[in-house]
């Protein structure tokens, strides 16, 4: 699982930063070392710039910002750096020196921002996960401080420069705090009871909406007709729109108070939305062109497993493959966990999927490598896209 590489995170950003120095400055400075900036040692190399980790502070900001609902919160870290330069005699206060600090100072600023894209590719996996850009400021960097961080058998004072680098996350070992959802009976996959969500708004011009029911909304499969009720005022103008997300709902019943909208198909085929928290308005075509909408609501679009199966694989590093059928299973950009649930506990939790050749339709399919044994068993299957769990939760027979 990709989040179990985050524990090498520390030492995964010195080596993105060296990278990226070395590259950005091929032909100007040799070599960029890690660690404390004594002048000699074994494996120094001048002229060369140096990045010496010297504090690692928690992200007071992100202290207790988890990935996704039910999930430990992470560790979010803030790296302190010391970049320090040597020219070609070993020398940290010369001309030489000097100028190298500046380059590499121009290189960090160039890198403000350092885009996580293609970090696998360079063998760099324990930043993959990471959900944010690594950011690169530049701190106020003392006489007092480097003094102290100099401290060593030559105790000579070396000019340099410091730089924050955040925010870096390591994902703990802890299963999620997952659970099956209230009232739902999950021997007939039937809805037993939800209490409604009244969400307060101000009044403004055109439509306004107060309620939606039902808030949760599992994507009708072909023939079946669901819809959807929409309540407040205004409703009864014309050049009505009902939108749920990117997807234009057809109006089939109107009134001054209410709405009731059909769930089509552009929802379940998985080509136009995906499942989680999506927006819901009603927008009114003015005369002259322009349109007018109403405030935002609420609505969770549910995924829907159909089928769970798991089956073994011959290779010797692979237990097996848990495959999941079904609708809105999450796209490549979408925010999917899937957790395997016995007696009471979430058990195993996984979010890196394998590719389907031929490509199923939009969202259809997942299928989930499962290197690590299992044991024995039957489990629930959970499925969370985007913040959303599907209703349904199959068992499946692990053997």
């Amino acid at each position: 699982m990709a989040l179990a590489d985050t524990g090498k995170a520390i030492g995964a950003v010195s080596q993105l930063l060296r990278d990226r120095l070395l590259f950005r400055l091929a032909g100007t400075v040799g070599n960029v070392r890690i660690g404390k900036p004594d002048a000699v040692g074994e494996g120094i190399t001048n002229p060369r710039l140096n990045l010496f980790l010297y504090e690692i502070q928690l992200d007071p900001s992100l202290r207790n910002r988890s990935l996704d609902s039910g999930q430990p919160t992470p560790l979010w870290l803030v790296l302190k750096y010391l970049l320090t330069a040597f020219d070609e005699g070993g020398d940290s206060d010369s001309i030489q020196a000097q100028e190298y600090l500046g380059e590499g100072m121009r290189v960090l600023q160039e890198l403000s921002f350092l885009p996580l894209s293609s970090v696998a590719s360079d063998g760099l996996q324990a930043l993959a996960p990471n959900p944010e850009a690594l950011k690169i400021t530049f701190d106020p960097t003392s006489s007092e401080l480097i003094s102290k961080l100099m401290q060593g058998p030559d105790e000579k004072y070396r000019c340099s420069v410091g730089f924050e680098v955040r925010p870096v996350m390591i994902a703990t070992g802890e299963p999620p705090a997952y659970s099956l959802l209230v009232g739902i009976d999950y021997i007939n996959n039937e809805v037993i009871g939800a209490a409604g969500i009244s969400i307060p708004i101000l009044p403004a011009m055109g439509p306004k909406i107060e309620a939606i029911s039902p808030t949760k909304i599992t994507p009708p499969l072909p023939p079946t007709t669901a819809f959807l009720t929409i309540r407040g005022s205004n409703l009864g103008l014309s050049n009505l729109t009902v939108r749920l997300g990117a997807v234009n709902l057809p109006i089939v019943a109107q009134s001054p108070d209410a709405l009731t909208c059909e769930l089509n198909g552009n929802i379940s085929n998985g080509s136009s939305i995906s499942a989680g928290s999506q927006p819901i308005c009603v927008v009114q075509s003015l005369p002259n062109d322009k349109t007018r909408s109403s405030n935002l609501l609420v609505a969770n679009l549910l995924p829907v497993i159909a089928i769970a199966e798991f089956t073994t694989d011959p290779a010797p590093d692979i237990f097996g493959y848990l495959t999941l059928t079904g609708f809105l299973l999450g796209t490549a950009r979408d925010d999917v966990f899937v957790a395997l649930y016995q007696a009471g506990k979430t058990v195993r939790i996984f979010d890196v999927w394998e590719e389907i050749l031929p490509p199923p339709p939009p969202q259809t399919e997942l299928r989930v490598q499962i290197a690590d044994a299992v044991p024995s068993g039957s489990y629930r299957v959970i499925l969370r896209v985007n913040g959303q769990q599907a209703q349904n939760s199959p068992e499946v027979i692990i053997s």
